[in-house]
């Protein structure tokens, strides 16, 4: 990683429909050379997929909740299992196994309260869940999926 792919990474995180022309002008390389470099992020998977961020609001599921959940199980079957279901789950958007005193983080994304509620039973449905745990978030003040890039990257 040199100071171009820095520079790459830097402009697709926060808008990857750049033209490669224009992409390539403001990092100081050639269409070609910066496509290149765009492959061989991909390949090496620097660069995981290039989405398309939608509003909540917008699509109706303007309610975030983050649920904060323990367990009395520590075993790798346990685990197995429980990734699995809470992975099949679509308003689970975030998951976190943590260390501490809550064993998981969920970020959950629902139209209101009710919709919720129906994660809620969901997820107590899994064996081994000693507490579930949810906050209901008030504003969103910070959000992004832009990741800092450490100098010298």
């Amino acid at each position: 990683m040199d100071k171009f792919d820095h520079a790459i990474l830097g402009l697709l995180q926060h808008d990857c429909t750049l033209a490669l022309g224009e992409l390539a002008e403001r990092v100081g390389l050639s269409n070609t050379a910066c496509w290149r470099r765009i492959q061989k992020l991909e390949e090496t998977k620097v660069i995981r997929a290039r989405v398309a961020l939608l509003d909540p609001r917008q699509i109706g599921v303007p309610v975030t909740v983050f649920a904060f959940v323990r367990t009395n199980q520590h075993n790798a079957d346990w685990l197995k299992q429980f990734h699995h279901k809470v992975a099949a789950i679509d308003e689970v958007v975030d998951f976190y196994r943590l260390a501490g005193v809550t064993d998981y983080l969920l970020r959950v994304v629902v139209p209101d309260i009710e919709g919720y509620d129906a994660v809620y039973k969901r997820l107590i449905e899994i064996p081994g869940i000693a507490d579930i745990s949810s906050s209901f978030a008030m504003e969103r003040i910070k959000s992004t999926t832009a990741l800092p890039l450490p100098a010298g990257f």
